[in-house]
């Protein structure tokens, strides 16, 4: 069986930055453990699957070796596939996380996302040595958060995987206020999941955004992913949603062949 594919880097103006998804739109779900190998042979951060669903499509992501809850970079990107292939939009998607909503807004594609709610929690064992300093505030969200003192010691993390991987969760954000053209700079490990560094993560946002928009008293926010692909995106917090809006390029587009 072959199937059309497409990589997109996702958060970014230009290739070989932001964050690389792979897209599949199937024509009928496909098995989960199909999906899973294709991820896994893709090694990208995520693959996503798109299923035409009535007036929407059933969405899921996978990285190479777990399906996930949400994604954003992968939503963005299969929005911006759907979009060359002249459908206007806005697009709706079923998933995990409830459905989720995209629409191309002056030059950019929109994400609508549920916020996730955080809470203060005491600094778990090992973190400060899971990163190599220690922060000021630790968040309990979706993921563990580390707030940092400044978006410059967010950039200089050189943290332990391995450390990582042993925290509650196996995963973890680690964001500041400020930096480059920025109100806020972020960086997401999930060595757990398959993914040392992540180049640039919506669903990181829906978690920080809601603190930063509380922290900073504004609820229109430029992040900044700090990876070393990077990324950039423009967020509003509005009531129990977070907006994401970012912009995308198309790197490869052909065929799979998998077993039918």
């Amino acid at each position: 069986m072959q199937l059309p594919y497409w990589v997109v880097d996702a958060f970014t103006d230009r290739v070989f930055s932001g964050n690389p998804a792979a897209v599949l739109l199937p024509e009928t779900p496909l098995p989960d453990a199909l999906m899973q190998s294709i991820a896994a042979e893709n090694n990208l951060s995520e693959t996503a699957f798109a299923v035409r669903e009535g007036d929407g499509f059933h969405l899921r992501w996978f990285t190479p070796t777990v399906e996930v809850d949400l994604c954003g970079h992968a939503t963005l990107a299969t929005s911006f596939v759907l979009s060359e292939l002249g459908h206007a939009g806005p697009f709706r998607f079923r998933t995990r996380s409830g459905m989720l909503g995209a629409a191309l807004e002056g030059g950019r594609i929109v994400l609508d996302f549920p916020a996730r709610a955080y809470a203060p929690i005491t600094a778990p064992a090992g973190l400060a040595e899971a990163l190599g300093v220690t922060p000021k505030m630790v968040l309990q969200s979706a993921d563990l958060v580390a707030v940092l003192d400044s978006a410059e010691a967010v950039s200089a993390l050189r943290p332990d995987s391995a450390k990582i991987a042993a925290l509650p969760g196996g995963a973890l954000i680690v964001t500041a206020a400020g930096g480059a053209d920025a109100d806020v700079t972020s960086r997401y490990f999930a060595p757990a999941y398959g993914i040392a560094e992540d180049p640039v993560t919506g669903s990181l946002h829906t978690q920080v955004v809601p603190y930063w928009a509380a922290a900073l008293g504004k609820t229109n926010l430029v992040c900044r992913q700090a990876s070393a692909r990077g990324g950039m995106m423009w967020c509003e917090f509005r009531n129990d949603r977070v907006l994401m809006g970012g912009t995308a390029v198309m790197y490869a587009s052909g065929t799979i062949s998998v077993p039918g």
